[in-house]
C-alpha cells in the first residue's frame, strides 16, 4: 500500500485547514485516503481495520460494484477470527459469522437490493445486533446512518469502463466520539 494521500488525524486535519476541513473536523469527522493496487492489498486493509475495530462499530461500504467492497469485508472477518467463509450477502442480505475466539461476531450486510431506509432494513435488527457485534453493510448509504452517530465511512473508487485497472482509491472517514481519537493514518503502514 503507497502511504496516504491524505489527512491522517485530527491534529493533521486542523494544522493548515481550510475552512471546509474545520468545519468537518468539529462535525466529528476524522480519515484518511489510501491507494490500493491489488485485491491482496485490499484484504491486507481489512486485516489492519479489525484490529482497530470493536463490537458496536458500524463499518458503511460503498463503491461501484466490482469495487472491492467484499474483499475488504473477507480481510475483516480474517482479521476479526471469525468463523465461516466471507462472501457477497447479496441475495440473502445479511449474514452473521460468529467469533472463533474472545472478539465480536462479523455481521455482514448487502443493502444494494433494498431501496428505502432503515425501515426496509427493520426485519433484519441490526440494532439489537450492533451493540455486541461489528455490522459492515455494503451500499448502506442512506439506509443505516440512524443506526448510529458513530460509524466509520469507507469509499472506494475504481476506474470504471473497459478497464483492467486494479488501483482503488480508499477514503475512510470516521464519524463522531467513538472515532475521534482514533488515527485512521496507522492502516497506511
Amino acid at each position: 500500500m503507497e502511504a496516504p494521500a491524505a489527512r491522517h488525524s485530527q491534529a493533521d486535519d486542523l494544522a493548515g485547514a481550510g475552512a471546509d476541513d474545520l468545519a468537518g473536523a468539529a462535525a466529528g469527522r476524522h480519515g484518511t485516503e489510501l491507494i490500493i493496487n491489488s485485491p491482496g492489498q485490499m484484504g491486507e486493509l481489512g486485516r489492519r481495520l479489525a484490529k482497530l475495530l470493536r463490537a458496536g462499530d458500524l463499518v458503511m461500504l460503498s463503491g461501484e460494484l466490482g469495487a472491492g467492497k467484499t474483499t475488504l469485508t473477507r480481510g475483516l472477518g480474517e482479521g476479526l477470527g471469525v468463523r465461516g467463509a466471507v462472501t457477497s450477502p447479496t441475495f440473502v442480505i445479511a449474514r452473521v459469522h460468529p467469533s472463533l475466539g474472545e472478539g465480536p461476531p462479523l455481521v455482514h450486510v448487502d443493502a444494494y437490493r433494498l431501496g428505502g431506509g432503515l425501515d426496509e432494513m427493520e426485519d433484519l435488527d441490526l440494532d439489537v445486533s450492533l451493540p455486541e457485534s461489528v455490522i459492515v453493510v455494503e451500499w448502506g448509504e442512506g439506509k443505516v446512518e440512524d443506526l448510529t452517530e458513530d460509524r466509520l465511512a469507507v469509499r472506494i473508487h475504481r476506474a470504471v469502463g473497459d478497464t483492467t485497472d486494479e488501483v482503488r482509491h480508499v477514503t475512510l472517514t470516521g464519524l463522531g466520539e467513538r472515532w475521534a481519537g482514533v488515527d485512521l493514518g496507522v492502516l497506511s503502514a
